[in-house]
């Protein structure tokens, strides 16, 4: 690529960093902070703790087609400095909430505006070469790895002096990060390649019905709806099943994120660049979904502390997945649909955010709660596993049909 490309790549990696940073700094007071202000324990609060994962998600759903075709009439700075600016009030809107209604509003605002993800993704999409973006998509990745790295153990420091304090911290942060956007991201999609925006492509089943005539799109696309929803076996009850089976405080919870994130972005980051090169795509789909299932079984099993880190490093190996995936659908589309399918996908990654946090949390607490009949937190990792298997089905079912 030439250095124009690299130094725009180099932009949105930071832009992202940043971003993760300050998501991932309110994490481990999430369950505490949700305890305060229901007055209850554990198991209660992660079944509030899925449906605010449930209200951010579905407007992201109905919402993230709307701002990828915004970002193809319009170019993908704009929308990435305003999805920043949504970020920091929904922040702001948690660190002064009195009541659990205002963490839904909050919720809600940063649903509507939390389009981030997809148009980097757009961005990316338009300054790669295509032999490259396997690659360039393992920066998103990355980003998660290392602000899962920084963020979360900021956020278990500062939870130890509150549980408003790290929503602050990340208020700052993303509002930093706009105006780094602001000063320093360059536009990456040229007028040339820009097209009019349409209502009717503009939300998420308009925009599927736009991607059926490929029919390798809408096969991977599915994989990704079951992979990701399995992956909520992870993200919804990390805190809570830590909290509850081994008695991790904030501060243990934001390490072992750092940990998490650590792997991540060494896979992604690094090792992504190595391996699918050599391995291809294809394999890397392939051995990226099976090192899901593997994880989940893992961590459902897992009996001791020192267990949830030591399995977290095949668990980040699973990230081979998305990027080949992602990299094979953006080669089937037109550079002025680029935002359009990045809205796709966003969206059904949405859907299943909308979906799976409750049904994680809820069979979370049938098992947790005091009169369970089977004591067993680990039952939605299972769940996942099981869920992963359906996924590597219909990858392999849409890659061999269609002759990839």
């Amino acid at each position: 690529m030439s250095q124009k490309p690299k130094a725009a790549l180099g932009f949105i990696f930071i832009t992202l960093v940043i971003d993760v940073i300050g998501f991932g700094i309110i994490i481990p007071v999430v369950p505490d902070l949700i305890m305060e202000l229901i007055d209850g324990e554990v198991s209660d609060a992660s079944v509030y703790g899925g449906f605010l994962t449930f209200s951010y998600a579905i407007m992201q759903f109905i919402c993230s087609p709307i701002l990828g075709g915004l970002s193809d009439r319009y170019g993908r700075r704009p929308v990435l400095l305003i999805s920043l600016f949504g970020f920091a009030i929904d922040y702001l809107l948690v660190a002064w909430a009195p009541t659990i209604a205002w963490l839904f509003l909050a919720r809600i605002i940063s649903g509507i505006s939390g389009a981030s993800m997809t148009t980097a993704s757009a961005y990316i999409a338009d300054i790669s070469k295509p032999e490259k973006r396997a690659q360039n998509f393992g920066l998103i990745g990355a980003a998660f790895g290392i602000g899962f790295i920084i963020g979360p153990v900021i956020g278990g420091f500062l939870g130890e002096y509150g549980t408003r304090v790290p929503f602050l911290a990340a208020a700052g942060l993303t509002l930093l990060n706009c105006i780094y956007g602001y000063f320093i991201l360059p536009e990456s999609l040229d007028a040339e390649h820009r097209r009019p925006f349409s209502w009717k492509r503009a939300n998420p089943l308009g925009s599927l019905f736009q991607l059926k005539k490929y029919p390798i799109i809408i096969g991977l696309i599915g994989a990704l709806f079951f992979v990701h929803f399995a992956a909520h076996s992870t993200q919804s009850i990390w805190t809570f099943y830590t909290k509850l089976k081994f008695a991790w405080d904030p501060k243990m919870i934001g390490l072992s994120l750092g940990f998490v994130g650590l792997m991540v972005g060494l896979v992604q980051g690094v090792l992504i660049r190595r391996i699918i090169p050599i391995i291809g795509e294809q394999k890397g789909i392939y051995y990226g979904l099976s090192l899901y299932l593997i994880g989940f079984i893992l961590f459902a099993f897992a009996t001791d502390s020192w267990m949830m880190f030591v399995f977290s490093i095949p668990y980040a190996f699973s990230g081979l997945s998305g990027p080949s995936m992602q990299s094979i659908m953006t080669k089937q589309v037109s550079p002025n649909a680029q935002g359009e399918l990045q809205g796709a996908i966003t969206s059904v990654i949405s859907l299943t955010a909308a979906i799976a946090p409750p049904v994680m949390t809820g069979l979370f607490y049938q098992f947790t709660q005091e009169n369970a009949q089977v004591f067993f937190p680990g039952a939605p990792f299972l769940l996942g596993a099981l869920l992963s298997v359906v996924s590597i089905s219909l990858a392999h079912r849409s890659l061999t049909r269609h002759h990839f």
